[in-house]
């Protein structure tokens, strides 16, 4: 008798569930993002995306990444341990309005929704590989003229995006009041915190800096299939009663909805508040926030997520508090991060965004026109509906980048001619180990990296907070111009420009020789390169993946390795070898060098009180 009263409540619950919505949060643990760089698996396979992104969730994340290989990452950022999901969307940058240079905005945190529609529909699990954009990375026009989010094709255009600003005072205003969205954003007539466009205030609320609100489809088309992200989903219509249903033959799934806070206060003095203009960019050179965009590639085991679709209405205190979560929790103490396979430095003060994409949007640049390979994969047509409004696509995906679209490309792509002040030091990825590399697949660190940490407490504006302090020691390496190293087999190349042949040194992605980093010299080749590193006073000059010069009087943090991973020709001469993928081929006055050892210290600050980051 009990079981039978068991089973008859949570068939009532479930029935309850598809005559209203509900919902539970996902949330994140661990220190940052999975991973930050310009990688996009689903609008460039295979090569460096167009603009960086911020990437949550399952380690496998990469360049050519689908569900099955998430489904076999170690570890996620998700709590859910049944979700290996990749969830990614654009980096923040701050655009300084003194000199125009770029620095990147951390990312307070994320949080996703899963919302659970009022519907006639069984809401399902998605379907492990199911590839999903919304927003459209190539617009500078806002989505409508009245700031307003429309998420029902059948009631007029979609617009999945809108930016919200918690401020402790709406006077004056975010948004610039009359605005059409050409010279600014336009303020929801209905709620004084949210608009379209970035706003022209900073975002001071208590714990809720600037926040971006991305929506995405739940109608699913089989017939489309799960790679055609272009066509395979729809936002649900008007089905009465409250409720939303799919067209006939769809899939109705969750309603997912990206929830991303960035710490823009951090910069409120460095610029004017409400005087016509902000400093804020996207990754993709977006100044007016109207292609603020999101992808989504299922990873979740589908019998949790269906779990949790039928059994856990826990709303914003998360889903991780459901009693019904099959799997478990992950512990919420390690973290899971991931080096970017792009070698390119886009952290500290950069003179370019990397990607070098241009500033555009509100009278500064033209919007970009989309490539001609944009043009969306072939597929069956949609099944016919009694609402034919809701098969039209869900929003305007963006489409492919043709920045790079071979190995080619990438190698000429990533010298960006960025100068960088006081760059934040990156981590140090893997070594290459093609031949001939077809990508920026980075080098193994140098040294074993040792960290401690202990918990200390401060005041910020009357709330007592913990503070981490994690100590590094890096265990750096550092080659000096003066004494002969222990020599590479078969290390003997021909003297240069009165420059003789130190070696073959692994390179990392903070630059192990970052005394001038890859000036603009065209077509490299080893000449060109110690001459002007000469002529400036360097001791040492080398050169790298063969196109790229760099300066110094020290290597700090490499080593001497293989001279076979210095394979690379040189762009400006062929006969000649520059350097290899993370490999520099170095030279000096004596073709010697001398290698010492010392320690750093690098102190990190992680905030973690629900005073500043709400979980």
């Amino acid at each position: 008798m009990q079981l039978a009263t068991v089973l008859a409540s949570l068939i009532g619950a479930a029935a309850a569930i598809g005559d209203k919505r509900t919902f539970a949060v996902l949330r994140h643990h661990g220190d940052g993002p999975l991973m930050t760089g310009r990688v996009d698996p689903i609008i460039n396979p295979g090569t460096v995306g167009s603009h960086v992104h911020t990437v949550m969730g399952a380690s496998n994340f990469g360049m050519n990444s689908t569900g099955a290989d998430l489904r076999k990452s170690r570890c996620t950022t998700a709590l859910i341990k049944g979700d290996l999901s990749a969830y990614w969307f654009p980096r923040l940058y701050f655009e300084d309005p003194k000199d125009g240079h770029f620095e990147p905005v951390e990312m307070f945190y994320m949080n996703v929704y899963y919302f659970f529609e009022a519907t006639n529909d069984k809401i399902v699990s998605f379907p492990v590989g199911l590839r999903m954009v919304s927003g459209d990375a190539m617009t500078r026009d806002p989505p409508n003229r009245d700031g307003t989010q429309n998420l029902d094709p059948s009631k007029g255009p979609v617009n999945p995006l809108q930016w919200t600003c918690p401020r402790s005072n709406f006077n004056p205003p975010s948004w610039p009041a009359g605005s059409d969205g050409t010279k600014g954003g336009i303020q929801d007539p209905n709620n004084q915190g949210s608009g379209v466009g970035f706003p022209f205030a900073n975002c001071d609320g208590y714990a809720s800096p600037l926040r971006m609100d991305l929506h995405f489809p739940s109608c699913y088309n089989p017939a489309a299939g799960l790679e055609n992200f272009k066509s395979n989903m729809a936002f649900p219509t008007d089905a009465g009663n409250g409720k939303q249903d799919c067209p006939k033959g769809w899939v109705h799934v969750p309603h997912i909805f990206y929830e991303v806070y960035w710490n823009t206060p951090k910069f409120q003095d460095r610029w004017t508040q409400n005087a016509g203009s902000q400093p804020f960019i996207l990754a993709n050179g977006d100044r007016t926030g109207y292609s603020g965009h999101g992808d989504f590639i299922s990873g979740w085991d589908e019998t949790v997520l269906q779990k949790i679709i039928d059994t856990c209405d826990a709303g914003s205190a998360g889903m991780d508090k459901c009693p019904t979560i099959i799997g478990g929790l992950n512990d919420q103490a390690p973290s899971c991060n991931i080096n970017s396979p792009v070698n390119e430095v886009i952290d500290g003060v950069l003179a370019k965004l990397p990607g070098d994409n241009p500033a555009s949007g509100w009278g500064v640049g033209s919007a970009p026109k989309p490539p001609a390979s944009s043009k969306p994969p072939a597929s069956s047509k949609a099944p016919t509906s009694s609402k034919p409004a809701s098969t039209k696509p869900a929003s305007n995906p963006r489409p492919a980048s043709s920045s790079t679209t071979s190995a080619a490309a990438q190698k000429t792509s990533l010298p960006a001619g960025n100068a960088i002040v006081d760059p934040v030091p990156a981590k140090i990825p893997t070594d290459p180990s093609s031949k001939k590399p077809t990508s920026t697949a980075p080098p193994a660190p140098p040294a074993q990296i040792t960290k401690a940490a202990k918990p200390s407490s401060t005041t910020v504006g009357g709330n007592v907070e913990t503070v981490w302090e994690t100590v590094t020691d890096w265990k750096t390496v550092t080659v000096y111009a003066g004494s002969k190293p222990t020599a590479a087999p078969g290390a003997a190349l021909p003297d240069v420009a009165g420059f003789k042949y130190a070696g073959c040194f692994k390179d990392a992605s903070n630059r192990v020789l970052a005394g001038e980093i890859r000036p603009n010299l065209g077509r490299v080749t080893n000449t060109l390169c110690i001459d002007h590193c000469r002529s400036k006073g360097w001791a040492l000059a080398g050169t790298e993946y063969g196109g790229q010069c760099y300066c110094g009087n020290e290597l700090v943090g490499s080593q001497l390795q293989e001279e076979s991973l210095c394979n690379m020709p040189c762009e400006g001469d062929e006969g000649e070898t520059c350097g290899g993928g993370w490999s520099l081929s170095v030279y000096s006055a004596d073709g010697s060098a001398n290698t010492k050892r010392h320690l750093h210290n690098h102190l990190a600050y992680h905030r973690r009180a629900p005073s500043v980051r709400r979980r």
